[in-house]
């Protein structure tokens, strides 16, 4: 008897992948194995990079806090210390836009907890 090989799924997984590689650079848009091999790996850095971009984002903030506490003549750690030991318990992003886009309410906050 014959070996039976699905030939339409085989077909139809492998097209759906390339249409995936659409726009990737020379031989890694239309030749399989490279496309598979780029696409696999664009993907494990697609999972790394969600979590590395939280890390990335935090360290933003953190870096905006800082610089705006300094402008009050205090440092990062030493505001974060106050608003602890205040129980004020705003998290850094939003510290981190008004002290961006609001700074009179930044301010108005650093007072507070000196």
């Amino acid at each position: 008897m014959p070996r039976s090989v699905n030939h339409v799924a085989s077909r139809a997984r492998r097209k759906n992948l390339l249409k995936r590689t659409r726009g990737y650079f020379g031989s890694r848009k239309n030749v399989w194995t490279v496309a598979k091999n780029t696409w696999e790996k664009g993907q494990q850095y697609a999972y790394r990079d969600r979590k590395a971009k939280k890390r990335s984002f935090r360290a933003l903030w953190i870096q905006r806090i800082n610089a705006a506490t300094r402008l009050e003549g205090m440092s990062y750690s030493q505001f974060m210390g106050l608003l602890k030991k205040n129980a004020i318990e705003i998290n850094r992003k939003v510290l981190a836009d008004l002290a961006l886009n609001q700074p009179e309410a930044f301010k108005a906050i650093v007072n507070k907890v000196k």
